[in-house]
């Protein structure tokens, strides 16, 4: 589903998580970024000026109604997650999680997974940026343990390059592979090469993790869909897309109610 709004467009989690978790990734549409970050570049280390990219945060902050300012980390493809009640900004991790209402969850991605987590009733929130390093490394393990014992786990895999365009050789399927998840690779047309599905992949890994309540959009593909998505394996130099989760404060929810 796509939500319009003044100037930039999102797509939000086709998921069952409660009402008061709020979720969403950018599409590059609208925004001030020009040449190869034009549109809604919300990345701070792509190359775009710095200028445009504040706008476009402000933006992205007003046209969404957030409740605050995004905690934007330094990604590193690593596995250290972070709780947003202690974190600073810019720190150096690849996911972040929430027990507090208002506190938003942020990771930038341009053909990366990003994995949104949530409990059953809208408790923590988490989400999690999710390349094939990180995923090699155990951050979907990292992202579960942060959510043991919560009840009734759900997760939705955001846009990221798709099956046919996600193209690896055999280091890379080597240190992807687990027990199991052979049907994620497909032969490539280039000889000693694999089309990698990285929706599946970490499918089978939260899956393996016992979680159940897992979706993802089989249409998104960073790598093709040029109109929507950034994508740095297209084009090396890129802006990024923005992924966020919060849970919502009582009186935002109490506004909308009023609106209605």
């Amino acid at each position: 589903m796509t939500a319009s709004e003044p100037d930039i467009q999102v797509i939000r989690p086709r998921w069952n998580a409660p009402e008061r978790v709020r979720a969403l990734t950018t599409l590059r549409r609208g925004g001030v970024s020009a040449g190869p970050f034009a549109g809604l570049n919300l990345g701070s280390r792509a190359g775009d000026e710095p200028g445009n990219v504040a706008r476009n945060r402000l933006l992205l902050r007003s046209t969404c109604n957030l409740p605050g300012e995004p905690v934007w980390l330094k990604q590193v493809h690593g596995t250290r997650c972070i709780d947003l009640s202690h974190a600073a900004e810019d720190e150096e991790a690849d996911g972040s999680y929430s027990d507090e209402p208002g506190l938003v969850c942020a990771v930038l991605t341009a053909d990366c997974l990003p994995l949104f987590v949530s409990d059953a009733n809208g408790e923590r929130v988490g989400l999690f940026h999710v390349g094939w390093r990180g995923l090699a490394a155990g951050i979907v393990e990292q992202a579960l343990s942060i959510f043991a014992g919560r009840p009734g786990v759900l997760c939705w895999l955001g846009p990221s390059i798709g099956p046919g365009a996600f193209e690896i050789g055999p280091e890379v399927r080597e240190a992807l592979e687990q027990p199991g998840n052979e049907p994620c690779f497909k032969p490539s047309e280039n000889a000693g090469r694999w089309m990698a599905d990285l929706y599946r992949l970490v499918a089978h890994r939260l899956h393996r993790g016992d979680v159940r309540n897992v979706g993802w959009d089989e249409t998104a593909c960073t790598y093709s869909d040029t109109e929507r998505f950034f994508s740095y394996r297209r084009s090396r130099e890129c802006g990024r897309m923005a992924s966020l989760i919060w849970i919502e404060r009582n009186r935002e929810r109490n506004r909308e109610r009023n609106r209605g």
